[in-house]
């Protein structure tokens, strides 16, 4: 099958998935469900399913488990995304309604971000072979590196991003509605939820530096591991808002999805060294599935009977008071 048609036919159809989500189904302003968040969740899963039987199909088996391998690892590790994207939500209040524009346009420039920095991935392995264990040895420290940071919240106050474009940049008090910049009396001001949009690119690309080499080996084919990615972003949105009420109840997903990184990273290395597969990738298939399975479902064992913190619609600050307001203190108890 010609290589050029299945780049062209995939990008197509993802340009019509994008125009058919913003132009029809979410058209009108409005927050989202958690109900249709889960079957919006559901019919991205299902068109990656049916992908992945065409690439069973017409690729070969070979290439249809490193699809669904790589779209696992992706899908799992986006859901580390959402626990920044809930920070950043709740820390700028951002209404529940503004928070889908966000996405769309941070999904949009993650997919622009992940094509350029795969295609340059995939470059450098072809040229450099010696890459391969540069790529599993930074999979390896950043697994053990996310299990000794388990809990750690990022200082989003501090950000310097937040306060570099606070410093060099005329920011509106609070929100203009959904726009990202406005003119007063002839001067252009960017608005709090511009800030929001750079922070949450910039946290896709932090993340995209873990998961892409960690697709990497699992294939060094391009398109499978560009179709994988793309497939994860594209539920990402839908995943937020089904998932955002209780996203804390996943504490334990980072310990699995750490130990998925060190596994890749090793077998990344293992494969390059004896130039062939010790770990198999359905091997591979099957030990993060069990990990990230295993982790979710400890999780919500855990954390049986604990309330949900909806950080959707946590609207208690607005951007660009003075301060914050303080919280009630607890009244000492009475003799």
């Amino acid at each position: 099958m010609n290589t050029l048609w299945l780049w062209v036919g995939f990008n197509l159809f993802v340009l019509v998935l994008l125009a058919l989500d913003l132009g029809v189904l979410h058209r009108k302003q409005k927050e989202i469900s958690i109900k249709e968040a889960l079957w919006l969740s559901l019919g991205y899963f299902l068109l990656a399913m049916v992908f992945a039987a065409g690439v069973f199909h017409f690729l070969g088996a070979p290439k249809g488990y490193e699809f669904l391998t790589g779209y696992l690892i992706e899908k799992s590790l986006s859901i580390d995304n959402i626990f920044v994207f809930v920070l950043i939500f709740s820390h700028f209040a951002v209404p529940a309604p503004y928070q889908y524009r966000v996405l769309f346009w941070g999904v949009l420039g993650a997919l622009v971000m992940r094509a350029a920095l795969i295609l340059a991935g995939a470059a450098v392995i072809e040229h450099f072979h010696w890459i391969i264990y540069v790529f599993g040895a930074f999979l390896i420290f950043t697994g053990a590196k996310m299990l000794v940071t388990v809990g750690r919240e990022p200082d989003i106050e501090n950000n310097r991003v937040n306060r570099f474009m606070r410093r060099h940049f005329r920011v509106t008090e609070t929100f203009e509605g959904d726009r990202f910049t406005v003119r007063r009396n002839g001067v252009r001001f960017i608005t709090p939820l511009f800030i929001v949009l750079v922070l949450v690119e910039l946290t896709d690309l932090v993340f995209a530096l873990d998961s892409i080499p960690a697709i990497f080996a699992i294939t060094t084919d391009p398109f499978i591991v560009y179709t994988a990615n793309v497939f994860a972003i594209l539920g990402l949105r839908a995943l937020y808002f089904a998932l955002a009420g209780i996203i804390t109840r996943f504490h334990y997903l980072k310990y699995g999805l750490s130990l998925v990184l060190v596994v890749v990273g090793i077998k990344m290395i293992l494969n390059a060294w004896f130039g062939t597969k010790v770990i198999p990738t359905e091997l591979a298939l099957l030990i993060t599935a069990v990990l990230i399975g295993g982790s979710m479902l400890v999780s919500l064992l855990k954390t049986r009977g604990a309330p949900p913190a909806d950080a959707r619609t946590r609207t208690w600050w607005v951007p660009g008071s003075p301060t914050r307001p303080k919280k009630p203190e607890k009244k000492p108890d009475q003799p």
